[in-house]
């Protein structure tokens, strides 16, 4: 028992002794975690530079773009053909992908041999090869009749142009093997979106961001990256680290000087690198007595699955005998000691140096997202990683101290290459399938030069129509007289009260305008809410609290005693017999209040003042928001003729001339005309251009059959617009994996807002995600690239129709001065217009392409309701009192 204790006891201490020396002979191949950190740093900057269109050409990571822009996303089906050309095998499967109650996968495969003179020979005779065999295995199926896709795995550096060719057979996909290795682990797992092969090569891929790709056209969304890191420290990064086996591996290899990184770590060379240390440390003494045997100083004699079993902790010394008693070098238990540690040193080498170039992908794509953590999955294959023993287990315990903010799935692939090549394929049909489909559906929404021109003739047409004394009963757009004769002309002067009723929010203000050299208009102002039950309650109740509000701002303001000549910005269709009467023609944007429709707003308003009986005021006009929007910007810019509102609602003003207004008496000068043109195509002559979407709109809106153009073009409607698309996608399985969200179908939950925030130039698609989180909408990368692109279209469209309305205007204009070019201002207001990123752009172009004979200034409106109200009020005190002047 003692002698047995003793001989344990030597036999620890022999092992720990020798384990000791071995540890200082290879202290080269054992590295800190600072230093793996610092590889993984330079892996980081090499990864940029391979994606930089600048930095690639000398970049030593290729970073080559495969076209690939996404996973799978479980609804993908049909039946595909794969080929897996990577070795002297070559594969052929045929891969049905089923989508019925669960998404399933049945594979039939079939190898054929590449014979050595085909795999050395010419390119042609590789793929007469090639092509023989595919058909052998389609007759052998039953399939040659079928034209099926094809993915092509070729798992070799290809620089790719695009995902495919034009074969005679249907080929979707060429597919590296790490990029099917990803694909099919990305079909059980959708988090994978890293995929790296440790085998007889090595190499990785994942999802980079598009707007890093350089190479690629494009911006958004994500594309799979074929990294090549193999040639990671081809220009000497690596030198530090490389040590003299190193060197001797890569001067007797075939291709010296280049793939050092695969030449450190991968399965072809880790044998190879074992036995050139053994030689080594015999020849010092260090091993076998200083015996060297011809077998051992043969070339690969020393293979890597020998380096496999020899680390198994069981047997693994029982291994090494065996296999060093076939290189004829007779070792003792020491030296088998020895053996196992120095294959450990190898391995464990290699297995750090790939957590570290893999925790720089990692680190990568953490930032890419910009999460505090990384959640992700990597799908992983190759012979090193599947059959080394201790190899899975170093790599996921070093890739978790190297990137500690991350949690990292490691997903064995099943069938990678063959299996991923169809996926790929899968997906590339899917998605082609998929933007046809889409492309068809928004196709409704671009709209054609002929078209936008077809929109501003009728537009004219209308405008016509609602001049005219017999046509203006039966016009959709009425061309209200607002009974504004004139822009201000710089000598408006004194304290004016302005109302704003236009929405949800009601204002009251206190304009003071100064003329002289320094002309300057002072505001103040409080903002009140209009709760939902008074909007749609009695007219009674609304005016009641309109006079509550302006009482308590009068409180505020100490000026109750005064009586101040007032304007009503009152933004709803209304039919003026005067400056101050106007006549509710109909409620828009929600109201409902009863009542009110066919009686005068200014009445309505003076008797709410006369029941709470506290104040009284001079209401002197009844004022259209769009006026006021024109008149604001004529106080500065005496050109500006024209009004328009793009906001919530949509409506323009112009001056017409007084010949033209059939309605009034007088056929001199000039009076603003307040067109209400939201109403336009209310008689069906927009109906060729409205979509499903539209018309789902407008019959789930408070007034179906109304104002049909403004719900082609305001901000109130296009977030319902986009929703009702979406929803239509998702049913189709384009969006949100085909699961339709209570938040997607509430009513009024996308706002126009979204739109301006998603169609943001400056924003990346993580940052469209997050939005679209908000809404309760779990979204992909490529989701959110759809959404970005149903947004885009949308709003392009609202752009356009707005700029056709306005060239409409324009022109008429330049047409009542007989005038063959014409430089003229529009003012404008609405938050769609100003915070929306392109429709301003939009509309400009449009109306410049429209109306070329008009040079259209833009000139945005500083408040048009509340300032407007006062300018116009403040014309018509003037004008007021030239008139009591004359008489």
């Amino acid at each position: 028992m003692i002698a047995a204790q003793l001989l344990a006891y030597y036999f620890t201490e022999l092992k720990d002794d020798k384990v000791k020396k071995i540890d200082k002979y290879l202290y080269a191949m054992r590295f800190s975690d600072e230093t793996l950190m610092d590889i993984m740093k330079r892996f980081r900057r090499e990864l940029g530079n391979g994606l930089g269109r600048d930095t690639n050409p000398t970049a030593t990571v290729k970073m080559l773009p495969t076209f690939v822009r996404s996973i799978p996303d479980g609804s993908e089906k049909g039946d595909f053909i794969a080929l897996d050309l990577g070795g002297s095998a070559f594969r052929i499967l045929r891969v049905k992908v089923s989508h019925e109650k669960k998404q399933t996968v049945q594979m039939e495969c079939q190898i054929y041999d590449t014979p050595e003179d085909i795999i050395h020979g010419s390119g042609t005779r590789l793929f007469d090869h090639v092509a023989e065999c595919l058909g052998d295995f389609m007759e052998k199926q039953n399939i040659k009749d079928k034209k099926l896709s094809v993915g092509f795995t070729f798992s070799f550096p290809c620089a790719q142009t695009k995902l495919n060719e034009d074969y005679d057979v249907d080929i979707m996909a060429v597919v590296n093997d790490t990029v099917g290795t990803m694909m099919t682990c990305g079909f059980d797992d959708q988090r994978c979106e890293v995929g790296i092969i440790i085998g007889t090569g090595t190499n990785a891929c994942y999802m980079e961001e598009l707007r890093h790709i350089d190479l690629v056209e494009g911006d958004e969304g994500r594309m799979c990256i074929n990294t090549e890191w193999g040639g990671f420290g081809d220009d000497g990064m690596l030198e530090d680290i490389r040590t003299e086996f190193d060197r001797e591996i890569d001067r007797g290899s075939l291709n010296p000087g280049k793939q050092l990184f695969e030449k450190m770590v991968s399965g072809m060379y880790m044998g190879e690198l074992v036995r050139l240390i053994l030689v080594k440390m015999a020849k010092e003494g260090f091993l076998f007595e200083g015996r060297i045997t011809p077998e051992l100083l043969t070339k690969e004699k020393f293979e890597t699955k020998h380096v496999s079993s020899i680390e198994k902790s069981k047997e693994g010394l029982t291994k090494a005998k065996d296999i060093l008693g076939r290189l004829g070098v007779e070792p003792s238990a020491d030296d088998c000691i020895a053996v196992q540690h120095v294959c450990t040193i190898v391995s464990h080498r290699s297995a750090n140096l790939i957590a570290a170039t893999l925790g720089g992908i990692l680190s990568r794509l953490k930032d890419n997202k910009g999460n505090p953590r990384l959640r992700t999955t990597v799908g992983i294959d190759g012979s090193l990683y599947k059959m080394h023993p201790q190899y899975a287990r170093r790599l996921h315990k070093t890739v978790r101290r190297l990137v500690p903010e991350s949690d990292v799935r490691f997903l064995l692939s099943e069938s990678g290459s063959s299996k991923g090549a169809a996926m790929v394929t899968a997906v590339a049909y899917r998605l082609a399938d998929q933007r046809c489909q889409i492309t068809e559906t928004l196709a409704e929404f671009r709209l054609t030069s002929d078209q936008l021109l077809e929109v501003k003739k009728r537009m004219r047409t209308e405008i016509q129509n609602g001049l005219g004394k017999k046509t203006h009963n039966s016009a959709t757009v009425k061309m209200w007289p607002t009974y504004v004769l004139s822009t201000p002309d710089g000598s408006e002067n004194g304290d004016f009260l302005a109302l704003d009723l236009g929405g949800t929010n009601f204002r009251v203000l206190l304009v003071k305008i100064r003329s002289g050299k320094r002309r300057t208009v002072e505001m103040h102002n409080k903002i009140y809410a209009i709760p939902m039950e008074v909007m749609q309650g009695t007219g009674e109740e609304l005016f009641d609290h309109i006079v509550q509000c302006i009482s308590d701002f009068l409180d505020y303001m100490g000026m109750k005693n005064t009586r101040l000549p007032l304007g009503f910005t009152f933004s709803f269709p209304c039919r003026q017999t005067s400056l101050n009467v106007g006549i509710l023609v109909t409620w828009t944007k929600g109201f409902k209040a009863t009542d009110c429709e066919g009686e005068d707003v200014v009445g309505l308003l003076r008797e709410g003042i006369k029941r709470r009986d506290e104040f009284d005021l001079d209401v002197v006009a009844v004022v259209n928001d769009t006026v006021g929007t024109m008149m604001t910007c004529a106080y500065e810019e005496p050109t500006c003729e024209v009004g328009l509102i793009a906001g919530t609602g949509s409506n323009a003003c112009y001056m017409e001339e007084m010949r033209n207004i059939e309605m009034v008496e007088g056929d001199v000068g000039r009076m603003c005309v307040n067109m209400e043109w939201g109403a336009f195509g209310d008689n069906g002559c927009l109906d060729d251009i409205r979509t499903e979407y539209d018309k789902a709109v407008d019959d789930f809106s408070l007034n179906p059959g109304k104002q049909r153009y403004e719900k082609m073009c305001s901000g109130m409607y296009l977030g319902e617009i986009v929703r009702n698309i979406l929803i239509d996608l998702t049913k189709r399985g384009f969006l949100f994996r085909g699961q339709i969200s209570e938040t997607l179908k509430t009513r009024g939950i996308f706002e126009t807002k979204f739109l301006s925030q998603i169609e943001s130039d400056r924003l990346a698609l993580l940052q469209v995600r997050s939005i679209l989180q908000q809404l309760g909408l779990d979204s992909t990368c490529d989701d959110s690239i759809i959404v970005k692109e149903v947004c885009g279209t949308v709003s392009h469209r609202a752009a356009q129709l707005c700029g056709a309305g306005m060239a409409a205007i324009v022109d008429k204009i330049r047409e009542n001065r007989g005038l063959n070019q014409m430089d003229i201002t529009v003012g404008v207001d609405g938050t769609l217009y100003k915070l929306h990123p392109h429709f301003s752009g939009i509309m400009h172009q449009t109306v410049k392409e429209l109306a070329p004979k008009c040079n259209v200034n833009f000139l945005l409106s500083e408040d048009g309701s509340g300032k407007g109200a006062a300018l116009i009020t403040a014309v018509g005190c003037r004008m007021r009192e030239q008139e009591e002047q004359k008489s």
